[in-house]
């Protein structure tokens, strides 16, 4: 076993130490130098260089085992010197992360140098990055998800909820010139929602050498006095140079009413950070801003260290509160950091470091200030919100949130409560008004029309001009005396006569040969495909004219009044209620008895006179008197009825047409005339299936073509029919169905802002009643035309307006015909059961009920054969030889007229003798 010596102890003790020593001095040196590229000259590079460094500090305090070392740069916004400020820190400082970079431009040569170094680069810029993109920077990492893209959707989303057609994009150029890709995508994106960018203002940046102001203000200047639009889209831009364009823009005074100011996301989300007085002049624009939340723990934190930090670093500033710019910056740094804390001891000097430090930054997964640090794609993987801001006094307002997944959060933007340019608050701005050098407007008229009355143009020699009248100018200029009334701005135009079709004057529109159309132009869904129609000043149709003839049947006009089915009702009841009232009267009255051809002459004759209450016949029965009662009520609305309806046709002349529907000119192929420039004849090609179609070019050529029998009917425009039925008075008649369309209106090209105020114009007017007033003057005629009514068979009288009574008639006359019957019926038995029974039946004191119950028991025990005895027999039939006894022959409810009092009645007889042969 060795020995062990102290010397040997002390010895290992001590190497012991200084091993550990070394070690731990090893560690606590070991730092992460990290490259940070930004401009010190602007307000987002001072918030960035403060956020980092407060970032640097609070992470490197709570660490014991690396540290992060910090290498700012300036790069002056410039892309070269950034690419060179890259290569120096990669070089000489041996960054292995840079992180910064304000512009796209500066970015994409940025991590074009780390790729080569196999250095990251994380930058907070927004960009439109393909789902490709992070293979062609491999090592760039973006510290936002919200691309160009994703800010002009939210701008084109909020231009399509105001309907504004026409826009002017404001953005800074670049230092070497160039394209601005957000341009493009803002003009692809506002076609799709037929909107146009009118004129786009390149204002220089703000490195330029010159004094940019006076280049800003002959471009306002040029947007002033030719330009239509008043909607401003500043896309991207410093501060400096947007502060120079409003306040450039506020003294042209295009930042009042009815101007829109939209701020892209570049500048309104320093609106916390930068003086109220930069955006006083653009006060009531709005404004996108990536959305953050302020009530983390954290960064509530943040922003008070960052406070004291800034106002003490930049006491010329007079904000000193943290935008996006300094949260991303402050996230990047903690990024880097986790990542480098993450790889633990692993040297950077090492093979395959930078590609594990990439790896790591990308698959960090934390809380950052605001929101969640994970990364997918090159990118942040949950999807940032814009903010959409109305900027109002010194300050802002919260409106509303737009994600690229779901839109705007309020799906009506309208309803917002906004205070727009100029305190505008009660209506929305129209985001247009006529330029102080507007150019005359182009109006295509149409120079033949068919109805001269609607638009006529004429060359006036005398005078060496063309005059443009008719009712379609005469509301037209109406609506340019109405715009200058209640929108305060003057139309300035001139008429173009056309020759040619009414499409051929929509191409026109379409090819922005004719900045509008006035004349009878009919809106049509395959012409809105191209144009803009305002708001319909008259009602529109087709509907086929045809010639009228006198009612030939002059001789039968007598029969007119009722239809058949009506005649043979009448006839029905008539005859019914006769038969009736013949059959009851015939038992008790004299002047119904005697032959049957004398019964039937005086029953025909009594009911044939009532019709004019001319009777003169008795009535003896009850019950015949109520069927009268009815029937002269019923005789009573028949008559007036028939009087007046007779009296209508005789005294208004009725007329008929010459073709009674459309299925006969179909059928027969015959010839129709129509207007040859319009689109009625392609529509009776195509729709109505009409073939033998001549065209008429003048209203005067109607009349001739329909004598000469060249055409059977005309397929006229409501409009063009009201005039022309009032000029031909009498001649002509509307008929068959009507075929709606759009109405009449004026055309204006898609992308026109006018087409809105005119349509206003036009409902002005025509709530006003003087649209009314101008058809009265320029399509009534001096004729008094008392049309009448083409369907004649609707004023016949049908049995659909009588059948109540005709029941009521029938139902009194048979429910009194059975009464009588009954009544009848029941006399003749009892009559038999006395002549059998004698006075033992005849008991006055025995009510009616009981009498009754006594003959139905008689009645069910009695033998027929018994009824009567064999001797009356042998008087019966000496009866039945002459006129049957009065006594079987009287109603139950009448006496008969032979009856005297005193005297033995024929009733009395009977029963006198029976009554004697029974005490034999």
């Amino acid at each position: 076993m060795p020995s062990f010596s102290p010397s040997k102890f002390t010895s290992v003790f001590l190497v012991s130490v200084i091993l550990s020593f070394s070690l731990t001095t090893v560690a606590e040196n070991r730092t992460t130098n990290i490259g940070v590229i930004i401009d010190e000259r602007t307000r987002a590079g001072k918030e960035q260089k403060t956020a980092i460094e407060i970032a640097v500090q609070k992470l490197n305090s709570g660490s014991k085992d690396h540290k992060l070392a910090i290498y700012f740069t300036n790069s002056s916004g410039d892309p070269l010197e950034a690419a060179s400020s890259a290569n120096e820190l990669i070089e000489k400082q041996k960054v292995r992360v840079i992180i910064g970079t304000n512009s796209w431009e500066e970015t994409t040569v940025v991590a074009k140098v780390g790729e080569r170094a196999r250095v990251p680069v994380i930058s907070s810029t927004t960009a439109t990055l393909q789902p490709l993109s992070h293979l062609q920077w491999p090592f760039l990492v973006q510290m936002t998800d919200l691309d160009i893209s994703n800010e002009i959707n939210c701008i084109v989303s909020l231009i399509k909820s105001y309907n504004w057609k026409r826009i002017i994009a404001i953005y800074e150029d670049n230092v070497y010139g160039g394209e601005y890709e957000g341009f493009s995508i803002l003009s692809e994106a506002l076609q799709k929602i037929d909107s146009i960018i009118e004129h786009r203002l390149v204002v220089p940046h703000f490195t330029s050498p010159f004094d940019p102001k006076e280049t800003i203000r002959d471009d306002l200047a040029t947007v002033l006095t030719t330009k239509q639009s008043r909607v401003f889209i500043v896309l991207k831009s410093s501060l400096s140079t947007a502060t120079r364009v409003f306040e450039e823009a506020n003294k042209l005074g295009l930042t009042g009413r009815d101007s829109v100011w939209i701020l892209g996301n570049g500048f309104s989300s320093i609106l916390d950070s930068i003086d109220p007085l930069v955006f006083r002049p653009v006060e009531g624009a709005l404004g996108i801003k990536t959305y953050y939340s302020d009530k983390n723990p954290r960064f509530l934190e943040f922003r008070s260290t960052f406070k004291s930090i800034f106002k003490s670093n930049y006491p010329d500033e007079d904000k000193s509160e943290a935008c996006i710019y300094a949260i991303r910056a402050y996230d990047s740094v903690e990024t880097v950091w986790r990542a480098v804390d993450r790889l633990g001891n692993l040297n950077d000097t090492d093979s395959g470091f930078q590609e594990k430090l990439l790896d790591t930054i990308l698959s960090n997964n934390f809380s950052g200030l605001t929101n969640t640090i994970a990364f997918k794609d090159g990118k942040l993987s949950e999807p940032q919100v814009l903010q959409l801001v109305n900027i109002v006094g010194k300050s802002y307002k919260e409106l509303a949130f737009w994600s690229p997944g779901s839109g705007f959060s309020n799906t009506s933007l309208k309803q917002l409560s906004i205070i727009w340019p100029g305190d505008l608050i009660n209506r929305i701005p129209k985001g247009w008004t006529m330029p102080n050098n507007v150019k005359k407007m182009k109006i295509g008229v149409p120079d033949s029309t068919s109805f001269q009355r609607f638009v006529k143009v004429e060359w006036i020699e005398s005078t060496n001009e063309t005059k443009y009248s008719g009712f379609c100018i005469a509301v037209f200029r109406a609506v340019v005396a109405t715009l200058e009334e209640q929108y305060g701005y003057t139309l300035p135009y001139e008429f173009i006569n056309h020759t040619g079709s009414y499409d051929d004057l929509i191409d026109k529109v379409y090819y922005k040969t004719y900045d509008a159309v006035v004349g009878d132009v009919t809106i049509l869904a395959n012409r809105s495909k191209y144009v803009e129609f305002t708001q319909p000043f008259t009602e529109s149709g087709l509907s086929m004219v045809v010639p009228v003839r006198t009612d030939p049947q002059r001789a039968w006009k007598f029969m007119r009044p009722f239809t058949i089915e009506m005649w043979l009702a009448s006839g029905g009841i008539l005859f019914y209620t006769m038969f009736v009232v013949w059959f009851m009267e015939h038992q008790v009255n004299r002047e119904f008895r005697g032959r049957w051809m004398d019964q039937l002459g005086t029953a025909l004759w009594f009911t044939f006179s009532s019709l004019f209450f001319s009777h003169r016949e008795n009535i003896r029965s009850n019950h015949s008197k109520v069927v009268v009662m009815i029937w002269l009520f019923v005789v009573f609305i028949l008559t007036s009825s028939y009087t007046a309806s007779l009296t209508t046709m005789l005294t208004v002349r009725m007329l008929e047409p010459t073709v009674q529907d459309i299925e006969l000119v179909r059928r027969d192929n015959a010839p129709v005339g129509c207007d040859p420039d319009s689109f009625v004849g392609k529509y009776l090609t195509d729709v109505l299936n009409l073939k033998n179609i001549k065209n008429i070019t003048s209203q005067d050529e109607y009349p001739e073509n329909f004598k000469n029998g060249n055409i059977v009917a005309a397929f006229l425009e409501l409009p063009y029919q009201k005039y022309f039925l009032k000029e031909y008075c009498n001649k002509y008649m509307a008929i068959g169905p009507s075929y709606k369309f759009g109405g009449l209106g004026f055309v204006f090209p898609k992308d026109s802002p006018i087409t809105d105020d005119v349509s206003g114009a036009i409902l002005s007017l025509l709530e006003e009643g003087r649209i009314i007033d101008m058809e009265n003057q320029w399509l009534d005629t001096s004729q008094n035309c008392s049309s009448s009514d083409s369907g004649v068979e609707s004023e016949r009288l049908s049995l659909d307006n009588f059948w109540g009574i005709f029941v009521i008639s029938g139902a009194t006359s048979t429910l009194s015909l059975l009464l009588f019957l009954y009544r009848l019926l029941h006399n003749k038995i009892e009559q038999r059961i006395i002549s059998y029974h004698g006075s033992r039946w005849n008991n006055n004191n025995e009510s009616r009920f009981r009498r009754a119950i006594r003959l139905v028991m008689i009645m069910l025990s009695l033998n027929p054969s018994r009824v009567q005895p064999r001797e009356n027999l042998e008087s019966s039939q000496e009866w039945n030889h002459q006129n049957p006894p009065q006594w079987e022959l009287v109603s139950p409810t009448e006496v008969p007229e032979h009856l005297e009092i005193g005297r033995p009645t024929q009733l009395e007889i009977p029963m006198r003798k029976m009554e004697h042969n029974m005490t034999m």
